[in-house]
């Protein structure tokens, strides 16, 4: 965690992919990291990121979304600022792709250039209380999907179980299990889960590793 200059969050709606990347790149910022977060969802114009742009802007993290974002015009649109996600070396940059294989497709056109500089993490979102994720099979389907589109291969995967503030300790690691088997199925690594604050404990200590979220400030993004 934490050792990629860019890191790509895909996977499938409702997966909390875009929460998980606002989170992985407050906590570059707080350690002391110059990053970028750019949001490539390009088919659905209401881009989440943007709300957690007080936050953002608080932390030091550069926010770069869609000029359309939030407004109501529904016409596919790239910030130009998005090139600086391979040209710009001198900071961190964390992807936030939208949640299907046609939202991979704003992936393809930044692939050369990751593949070039190769250092990248490519990481797969899931979350096992989804329907469409709730299976192996499910999961693998939407990942080929995915990779296909996007032409990028994941690296990685990350659990992020939940069932909103309902979730307890139990699920995230009822949902670290299921990612070991989609590791197992896929040879990727799990590269860490996501976990509310507030569910930090003795139960959790099995987890390699944690990326800890604060349900006071991003609650309702579960």
């Amino acid at each position: 965690m934490f050792d990629k200059r860019i890191t790509v969050f895909m996977g499938h709606y409702g997966s909390g992919k875009t929460f998980t990347a606002v989170n992985y790149a407050l906590a570059l910022a707080k350690l002391g990291k110059p990053v970028s977060i750019y949001d490539l969802d390009i088919v659905n114009p209401y881009f989440r990121t943007v709300d957690a742009l007080e936050v953002l802007d608080k932390n030091g993290v550069e926010l770069v979304v869609s000029p359309f974002a939030e407004t109501n015009v529904d016409i596919p649109a790239m910030n130009a600022k998005s090139y600086k996600m391979v040209d710009d070396k001198s900071r961190y940059a964390v992807a936030d792709i939208g949640g299907d294989d046609r939202g991979a497709l704003a992936l393809g056109r930044f692939r050369d250039k990751i593949i070039e500089e190769n250092d990248y993490d490519v990481l797969w979102v899931v979350n096992c209380f989804r329907p469409e994720t709730r299976t192996i099979d499910g999961a693998l389907e939407i990942m080929a999907e995915i990779e296909q589109t996007g032409k990028l291969k994941f690296t990685g995967i990350v659990n992020n179980a939940n069932l909103g503030i309902e979730t307890t300790a139990e699920d995230i690691l009822s949902g670290y299990q299921f990612t070991l088997e989609l590791s197992k199925k896929t040879n990727l690594p799990v590269k860490f889960s996501s976990v509310r604050r507030d569910l930090m404990g003795d139960k959790l200590k099995k987890l390699k590793d944690i990326l800890t979220i604060d349900p006071i400030k991003y609650g309702d993004w579960l």
